[in-house]
């Protein structure tokens, strides 16, 4: 069975993609920007828009049935590598006792130039 999960971003429809699917126990969740309401969140504060991205990531996997304490791995995507600090440390918030495999990587930038950084998600539910 394959389940869709939106959030209500404008991009959904727009590219063709959902915010999470769920397949089975696993649920992948696509690159989450830092949104609300259709606008970005914390412009130029890498540490309110990794906030606001995990809280996206946490509504969808709730939405999928799951939670964070199943996310396997997640993918940081910044535009500016030197933001790796704020943003590892507000991912140590959410998922320090967790711990999923991560990669952190620097990206030429993203859709909107207000956005400093994306972050994927991936969860097994067992």
């Amino acid at each position: 069975m394959r389940k869709l999960i939106s959030s209500g971003s404008p991009y959904e429809p727009k590219v063709g993609i959902s915010r999470a699917v769920r397949v089975g126990s696993i649920i992948a969740v696509s690159g989450t920007a830092p949104l609300l309401d259709g606008q970005t969140v914390g412009k130029g504060d890498p540490a309110a828009q990794a906030r606001r991205c995990l809280d996206i990531i946490k509504a969808a996997l709730e939405q999928a049935g799951a939670s964070l304490d199943q996310v396997v791995r997640t993918r940081t995507l910044l535009t500016r590598i030197e933001d790796w600090q704020a943003v590892a440390a507000v991912h140590g918030e959410y998922f320090g006792a967790i711990r999923p495999a991560n990669t952190i990587m620097q990206v030429a930038r993203f859709i909107d130039p207000d956005w400093l950084i994306e972050f994927e998600a991936d969860a097994v539910v067992e």
